[in-house]
């Protein structure tokens, strides 16, 4: 089965390459409609993978990130939209030269050819890649979780309904609907026709990936993100971009984890950071010093554990850690962090640029919420993964991400000496 669709996405990724980009739009923009058009019946698909999900006893915050509301709906839909009116990278001259032997050489921006991406309870990324890897030639093979079969269903027909609406093939975007995990394994060596392997799951699908793939991996989307409170920082301003960065959709990769708060406000910030995060029903978890403030507020606190401090919450818990400085702030980052994003709170340039000097990081913020990491918040549209490794691409990973070059030299009858 795996040969056939990876032999057939080959073959459209030909016919993609050559695609002018008025028809890429134009299959982007009916993608849009029809998600909108047909929102009930992806509604009512998404319906039966919650309850199924809901049997199946799994997390809330799987849930969380399973569900398709119709604002969220809209919001996917206007973020295809947005694709749309960004430029088409491919073609794209990079720079180039004439050298002394007169060969004109240019490096051209092209399409990686046929990406393969495994994804768990994310019905969003089927579109999000679907129109990435469209709007920049690519064909796709989608392996999603077993929690969004009949989510991934209904939107994988509207799509291939818009590829053959303006001409395309079909299996341009391919999905696997079989949920066997050897289908995976399978995915993974298909290195005949498949360029790159993105998964988007937890770390045991990142490992799984790492260890028994043959085709390139991109991994990341493992977010254990810190916010570092120096003792500079405005309390009231401090406090609301921690609200946000850990309540606004705690299933997120880019949700903070744990909180580093300087030892010279631990007494007076600590309290109302309880305050807070008892309005906002935030359980804490904190390290000794720390636990011995908080344990007389009024927000749930419990002492955490080391194995707590190198996961995702991925819920509205919260870790708490009093350091002595930043450079320690920094050195407790770079041992639990996942090199996702990472920010700092202050009113002191200094601390400020040496934070976004040590810290080796993705994406780091200077009085700013972690949330910000996204495809769509750094204007590169949709995004097909966050990229926490440093080869071919870092960060959200939007459509110069999803393509490469190639060197053109340009010769008059030229010949090597």
């Amino acid at each position: 089965m795996l040969q056939q669709m990876g032999k057939a996405a080959k073959l459209a990724s030909y016919q993609l390459s050559q695609c002018p980009t008025s028809t890429k739009n134009q299959a982007l923009t009916i993608i849009a409609d029809l998600l909108e058009a047909h929102s009930a019946i992806i509604l009512e698909a998404n319906e039966k993978d919650i309850q199924a999900a809901k049997k199946q006893g799994i997390s809330t915050a799987i849930l969380d990130r399973l569900l398709l509301t119709p604002e969220r709906l809209v919001s996917i839909a206007n973020d295809v939209r947005k694709v749309v009116l960004l430029t088409d990278p491919i073609g794209h001259i990079i720079d180039g030269s004439t050298l002394d032997n007169k060969l004109k050489l240019q490096r051209h921006r092209v399409p990686l050819g046929v990406i393969g991406v495994i994804y768990e309870a994310r019905p969003n990324v089927t579109i999000d890649i679907a129109s990435l890897c469209l709007k920049t030639g690519n064909a796709a093979i989608l392996r999603g979780g077993k929690e969004t079969v009949n989510t991934n269903a209904a939107t994988i027909s509207i799509i291939q309904q818009a590829l053959e609406q303006v001409g395309l093939p079909k299996t341009a975007i391919q999905c696997i609907d079989n949920p066997d995990r050897k289908y995976i394994k399978e995915l993974l060596k298909l290195d005949q026709y498949v360029d790159m392997i993105i998964p988007r799951g937890g770390m045991a699908l990142h490992k799984l990936c790492r260890e028994h793939s043959t085709i390139p991996v991109i991994t990341g989307g493992i977010g254990v993100c810190h916010i570092f409170v120096d003792e500079t920082a405005d309390f009231d301003k401090a406090l609301s971009i921690i609200v946000n960065a850990k309540t606004q959709r705690p299933s997120t990769c880019n949700t903070l984890e744990t909180l580093l708060v300087h030892t010279k406000i631990a007494d007076t910030f600590l309290p109302k950071l309880s305050q807070i995060m008892a309005d906002n029903d935030v359980v804490l978890h904190a390290d000794p010093n720390a636990y011995k403030i908080l344990k007389s507020g009024i927000a749930n606190t419990f002492a955490v554990k080391d194995d707590e401090l190198r996961q995702e919450w991925l819920s509205k818990d919260l870790n708490v850690v009093i350091v002595d400085s930043l450079e320690l702030a920094v050195e407790h980052i770079r041992d639990y962090g996942s090199g996702h994003s990472e920010a700092i709170l202050t009113r002191n340039l200094a601390n400020a640029q040496q934070f976004v000097n040590l810290v080796d990081a993705a994406a780091v913020y200077v009085n700013a919420s972690t949330r910000f990491t996204d495809g769509g918040q750094f204007g590169l549209g949709a995004e097909v993964a966050v990229s926490t490794q440093k080869l071919h691409a870092r960060g959200p990973m939007g459509l110069e991400a999803l393509t490469t070059y190639k060197w053109i030299g340009y010769g008059d009858d030229l010949i090597r000496q």
